[in-house]
C-alpha cells in the first residue's frame, strides 16, 4: 500500500513538472497562431512569427526530452503511445485540411497551426487521462 501511495505522488509529480514546464510552451503556442494568423504581414511582422514560431518548436523539444528523462518505462509507453494517437489525428486533420483547401473551402494555412496545436492537445490528454485513471 506504501508502495502505491510513493508512486501516485511520483506520477503527480511527474504530472506537475510536465505542466509547469508546458506553460510557457502553449503561451508561446498561443502567440505563434495569433502572430502567423494575419495574412497581410509586413517584413517586421513576417521576422517576429518565425522567431517566435522557432522558440516554440525548440522549447517543445525541451520539454520533451525533460519529461522523458524524469519518467520511468511505464510513463515513457504512455507517452509514446499517446504521441502515436495524436500523430495519428494530426494526419487525418492535415488530410482533411488539404481536401478542404483544393474544394476551396477553407484556405489551408488557417487549419494547420490549429491542427498541430489540437494535436499536441490531444496528446497531452490522453497521456493524462492514461496516468491518472491507471491503478
Amino acid at each position: 500500500m506504501a508502495h502505491e501511495a510513493r508512486q501516485d505522488q511520483v506520477t503527480r509529480a511527474a504530472r506537475r513538472a510536465v505542466l509547469i514546464d508546458g506553460i510557457p510552451v502553449s503561451t508561446l503556442g498561443v502567440v505563434a497562431l495569433a502572430l502567423g494568423s494575419n495574412p497581410d504581414q509586413s517584413t517586421a511582422q513576417k521576422a517576429w512569427w518565425i522567431a517566435i514560431t522557432t522558440a516554440f518548436a525548440l522549447a517543445v523539444v525541451w520539454v520533451l526530452v525533460r519529461a522523458f528523462r524524469r519518467a520511468d518505462e511505464y510513463l515513457r509507453k504512455v507517452q509514446l503511445e499517446s504521441m502515436a494517437i495524436a500523430f495519428a489525428a494530426v494526419l487525418v486533420g492535415l488530410q482533411v485540411a488539404t481536401l478542404l483547401d483544393a474544394a476551396g473551402i477553407v484556405a489551408l494555412h488557417q487549419l494547420a497551426q490549429l491542427i498541430l496545436l489540437g494535436g499536441v492537445a490531444i496528446w497531452l490528454s490522453i497521456a493524462d487521462l492514461r496516468t491518472r485513471f491507471h491503478r
